[in-house]
């Protein structure tokens, strides 16, 4: 179907749905069970009959028990609006796997989840140069087009965030998860953007996307650097302390921003690009309550 998806592995996919953390106001009925009570076939709980409530929900059987008016609530089901934004920036196009082809293979896996479950799709690919939306579709019937999308997409340019995450809340305002793809390597930081998605109540996930080479780099002696957005070269003498610091710092960063998103309520997960697709999507995804 996709060269970012084996068959085999699509077929695992199919017993996953996404999880979304907050109520999502769906305009239609769909599979997601919002904290928000109506009328569906799940029991959710009883509360005390207040004056004026509908009395088809009277529960009879505890007023013959008890002599007490208690009213049934139920689950609403509701549909969910699933948003992938993928990071395309020159960066991405770093390490062996590259970045972005662990991107746009969590991505294909996670629209292909949604999708297939009745979600609503769209994914918005972005670097500091330009941005391609592929707009909302449904069903596993229109897939193919997110992963022709998908494939379509290299890196180039630099990395501005929060333009990125404005211009998708600017654009996007009912209530969805959105889901981002980066490595979060922006001279700006992160802080700006990922403010601007919770001010417009977004459900949001970060999938934090780092290669092996970042984390943990094999380097020594004097070597001549290039910066992968800007191109430009920086002349550097790494040694052991060198190292031991820099990996101090990396590590700094992850802890930061996983900190960030915890304390506001924003879902995150570190996904190395050597860790193997496969248990990142089936073990750790669920670990981290993105799918279940």
């Amino acid at each position: 179907m996709t060269a970012l998806l084996d068959e085999d592995f699509i077929r695992k996919l199919d017993v996953l749905s996404m999880v979304s953390r907050r109520v999502i106001a769906g305009r239609i009925k769909g599979q997601q069970r919002s904290r928000r009570r109506g009328v569906s076939s799940e029991f959710a709980e009883h509360r005390d009959y207040s004056q004026g409530d509908d009395s088809r929900f009277i529960d009879w059987n505890i007023y013959g028990r008890l002599d007490r008016l208690f009213l049934k609530l139920f689950y609403e089901e509701e549909d969910l609006q699933v948003s992938i934004l993928i990071d395309t920036s020159g960066s991405m196009g770093f390490g062996k796997p590259a970045k972005l082809e662990c991107a746009r293979r969590l991505a294909a896996a996670l629209g292909y989840i949604a999708a297939s479950g009745g979600d609503c799709v769209s994914v918005c690919a972005f670097s500091a140069d330009s941005g391609q939306t592929l707009p909302s579709f449904r069903g596993k019937r229109q897939v193919w087009r997110m992963f022709q999308f998908l494939e379509s997409l290299g890196p180039s340019g630099g990395t501005s965030l929060h333009a990125a995450c404005r211009h998708f809340a600017l654009q996007n305002r009912r209530r969805r998860l959105a889901i981002i793809i980066s490595d979060f390597l922006d001279d700006a930081g992160y802080e700006d953007a990922l403010r601007t998605l919770l001010s417009r109540d977004q459900d949001v996930f970060v999938l934090h996307v780092l290669s092996r080479e970042e984390l943990a780099p094999d380097l020594a002696g004097d070597l001549r650097l290039l910066d992968s957005e800007t191109g430009a070269p920086v002349e550097v003498s790494i040694n052991s302390a060198i190292l031991k610091a820099y990996r101090g710092a990396v590590g700094a960063f992850c802890q930061e921003l996983s900190g960030y998103c915890h304390a506001r309520g924003i879902g995150y997960l570190l996904a190395p690009t050597d860790t193997p697709f496969e248990r990142l999507v089936l073990d750790y995804l669920r670990r981290a309550r993105l799918v279940r």
